[in-house]
């Protein structure tokens, strides 16, 4: 159906969106309420960016403050969430679910190449986007770095009324599609329900405005946001079609600012550029095998079980299966029958069952005509956005800090610069000695005369397992230090750890059998967030 024949129809009398609450009545009787409960919780954190006290969980979730508290102790538990104080954090471990959806999806692997150079060479913002029903969620983004940036993050939803991309979308539209965007217009018309954007200018644009922009678009094969998010905004889309069906897969997406282009500018400069990157990704979509599928994961209710059994009442068991149920799909794992996330899982073929009846009923899984399940762009809603732009650094800090509590000695993070003949420390936490190694965050130091320089210095020589370097009385009388490698996702050495002391409190031998292990085995803990991290966004390392 065209966009202009829906404009011109008779508008049905809107009918409220429904919303996944908590009440059971809502819900279908099979749903697990401690997953619905936990899912709310892990919406309001991502929503909050990240971080939110116990107290504020309890306010805006409604729940009990025990429940709260036995849900953040579980997601604790699974590495999904730090408890500082009386705060709840968000971890880098949580976005294997988005990860999850994302490998399952395909496009960011086989795309984002493209959207990069296309970035490089326009020297301006490109994202990839996916319709998430009357929105758009961002899948990948490939920012430039300027004083006037782009916030949007990876798995930030849009209205589809305020983008280019979502103009686009609305072209495939059904009936019933168009009259849930009206129903949530007329409920919604503020955008309360798209907290990363500002609500609109009052009677900005009418629903007729759209649709005339959306058979625009139809006819053009492109469209144009001309400050449709705020003053200055402009963007242009082009959409990435699949070979196989001929529908939209996503849409790329070019952004600027008004003191860069026009949206007519736009049109005339960056449009060709971008379709050709079109046609190159289309093509690649065409020639890309189907992926074999990896090994799943393995052993997850054998863990929940023992978890439970070491917990007691304070470990939600079946809270922590459900959210297996998600990290089960992956790359060749796209779509999944009932009894097939059951093995993958190792859960009992009803506990699966009734997890997918809950993930159904909140929109983070859908089935599909095969007779099996697949992720939704909703499952990126669970703590990917604010964590998709983390940096090194940060996901080092709270690693650091436990281990400097463990072994009472300074610990810090190095990475060299870009000449390679300087370390620049990057995150450190201090011990609590009269006499300590105080070296501020942004200092920079010869390579060669430090531990973590060394083995920076060294390279891949130093990807072995158990491979560190130790200095003494470098750079400085009295200090001892002892260091070991950080690798990226591909095995490179890309920064260093080390733990510093007084040469009068450990000796080079008691560095090594003392605090060696705690180093090693705090590495592994950062290098497992950061491939985790890594896998679909780019992590700075400073």
């Amino acid at each position: 159906m065209s966009a202009k024949t829906t404009a011109s129809a008779p508008v049905p009398a809107p009918v409220p969106a429904p919303v996944p609450t908590l009440e059971a009545g809502q819900a279908p009787a099979e749903a697990v309420s401690p997953l619905i409960r936990g899912v709310a919780v892990l919406r309001q954190l991502t929503e909050a960016g990240g971080t939110m006290s116990l107290s504020a969980l309890e306010r805006t979730t409604g729940l009990a403050r025990s429940t709260v508290d036995r849900i953040t102790a579980t997601l604790t538990r699974m590495g999904y969430v730090r408890l500082d104080g009386r705060d709840a954090t968000l971890t880098p471990h949580v976005m294997e679910l988005g990860n999850a959806y994302l490998a399952a999806l395909r496009l960011p692997a086989l795309l984002s190449t493209h959207a990069d150079r296309l970035a490089d060479e326009l020297d301006e913002s490109v994202s990839l986007a996916v319709a998430d029903r009357d929105g758009i969620r961002f899948i990948h983004q490939a920012t430039r770095r300027r004083a006037m940036s782009l916030s949007f993050r990876i798995g930030d939803l849009l209205p589809a009324e305020r983008t280019a991309p979502g103009q686009l979308f609305a072209t495939e539209w059904t009936d019933e599609e168009w009259q849930a965007w009206r129903a949530r217009r007329t409920r919604d018309p503020q955008n309360r329900d798209f907290p990363t954007v500002p609500p609109p200018p009052q009677n900005a644009w009418s629903d007729e405005d759209f649709a005339r922009r959306t058979e625009r678009a139809a006819a053009e094969n492109c469209a144009l946001d001309d400050q449709l998010i705020e003053p200055g905004l402009v963007a242009v889309s082009v959409p990435v079609r699949d070979p196989r069906t001929a529908r939209i897969a996503c849409v790329a997406n070019v952004v600027s600012h008004t003191s860069r282009h026009t949206s007519a500018d736009l049109r005339e400069t960056l449009l060709p550029r971008l379709r050709l990157a079109v046609a190159a990704m289309e093509e690649d979509q065409r020639r890309a095998p189907q992926p074999e599928p990896g090994p799943p994961p393995a052993g997850l209710a054998t863990w929940t079980g023992a978890s439970k059994q070491e917990l007691g009442r304070e470990f939600i068991e079946s809270l922590a299966r459900g959210l297996t149920v998600l990290a089960a799909f992956d790359e060749g794992r796209a779509e999944l029958t009932l009894t097939e996330v059951a093995k993958a899982t190792g859960l009992a073929r009803a506990t699966a069952r009734r997890a997918l009846i809950t993930y159904e009923h909140l929109g983070l899984v859908a089935p599909t005509p095969h007779r099996a399940f697949a992720l939704t762009p909703q499952v990126l809603s669970l703590g990917f956005p604010p964590l998709s732009r983390t940096s090194l650094p940060r996901i080092a800090t709270p690693h650091l800090t436990t281990l400097t509590d463990a072994i009472q000695e300074t610990t810090s993070l190095a990475v060299l610069t870009e000449r390679r003949d300087e370390i620049q420390y990057t995150a450190r936490a201090t011990a609590n000695h009269v006499m300590s190694v105080d070296i501020a965050v942004g200092t920079r130091l010869p390579a060669s005369s430090t531990a973590l320089g060394r083995l920076l210095l060294t390279g891949p020589a130093a990807a072995s397992s158990g491979s560190y370097a130790l200095a003494d009385e470098e750079p400085e009388q009295g200090v001892r230090a002892i260091a070991v490698p950080i690798h990226d996702r591909n095995g490179q050495v890309i920064a260093a750890l080390n733990a510093a002391t007084h040469v009068a409190r450990r000796t080079a031998e008691e560095c090594v059998h003392d605090i060696l292990p705690a180093l090693l085995s705090t590495a592994s803990h950062i290098e497992t967030d950061l491939h985790t991290a890594a896998r679909f966004t780019h992590v700075p390392l400073t």
